[in-house]
């Protein structure tokens, strides 16, 4: 069975991505290491796990323990489960340093993701995890990005190209409907922090959009054409783009996953429990 690494950052990291990764893989046989910046334990997005704070109230000590939208939109009862035993296990409580990692070690990388600008930049803007996945993709590793994740892959370069490690692959990510579609109920909903679900925002002269994770990761591809989304002939399109239904282990038909050779990619927490089966199945 394979070695997959999974690393993250300290803080703010999706559960879900995560969690039913390990999960999944786990199931599968395969052994999940762990890394962090400081090898100590992460902690996930404390707001995906209980959905305190997205609500117009959310601001207030005592009125945020009642969470209504965040209720909607914060892990679902798998994901918080997967996270409850995955921080149980022991290569989770004891997970490498990023600068202990030897790619070598490994026959498969996974890469999840995460919005909290507080928490996931450092991750996002660490040469050494791009170091890291250029090496899996030069040695033609599986590897597997979702979400934000696929950020990270696309700011990787290669020292044999010079181009991003997804250069010439065809993958997904993060649409901006999706992640437009967030940005505007958090705008609403937690007015006192409005950008909790853009991790970069625009600057002044930049299109809506521009520093989104689809149009970051378009930018790093051979063609725009590569970054791939739902097509609107999908018989589940509704179901797939409505940013409200997510898969399960036996119903795929929210999800998209997109397969090209050794690397699989995602959209969103709602399509991980088929992205990790899809991974897993390289293996």
């Amino acid at each position: 069975m394979a070695r997959v690494l999974i690393p993250l950052p300290a803080r703010d990291f999706d559960p879900s991505e995560a969690a039913v990764s390990w999960q999944v893989l786990s199931k599968a046989g395969h052994t999940v290491t762990f890394a962090t910046p400081d090898g100590r334990s992460a902690a996930a997005d404390d707001m995906m796990l209980s959905g305190e704070g997205l609500d117009l109230w959310g601001g207030i000590p005592l009125l945020k323990k009642l969470p209504l939208i965040g209720l909607l939109m914060r892990a679902n009862s798998d994901a918080r489960n997967a996270y409850a035993a995955m921080i149980t296990d022991r290569n989770y409580a004891a997970p490498l340093r990023w600068d202990a990692v030897d790619p070598s070690a490994f026959d498969a990388l996974l890469l999840p993701g995460g919005h909290r600008a507080r928490g996931m930049r450092e991750y996002l803007e660490s040469e050494m995890l791009q170091r890291c996945v250029a090496d899996f993709f030069e040695a033609q590793k599986p590897v597997a990005a979702i979400c934000h994740g696929v950020l990270l892959a696309a700011r990787s370069i290669s020292a044999k190209t010079g181009r991003s490690v997804l250069y010439g692959y065809k993958t997904t990510a993060l649409t901006w409907a999706l992640e437009n579609s967030a940005w505007k109920v958090a705008r609403i909903t937690r007015f006192w922090d409005p950008n909790y679900y853009r991790t970069y925002l625009e600057k002044a002269g930049e299109s809506d959009g521009y520093m989104s994770v689809q149009q970051e990761v378009t930018r790093a591809l051979a063609s725009p054409g590569d970054f791939l989304d739902v097509p609107k002939t999908d018989p589940d399109f509704r179901r797939k783009t409505s940013g409200l239904q997510r898969d399960t282990m036996d119903d795929a038909r929210p999800a998209f996953v997109v397969q090209d050779r050794n690397y699989v990619s995602a959209r969103w927490p709602g399509d991980v429990h088929t992205f990790a089966k899809a991974f897993a199945s390289l293996m």
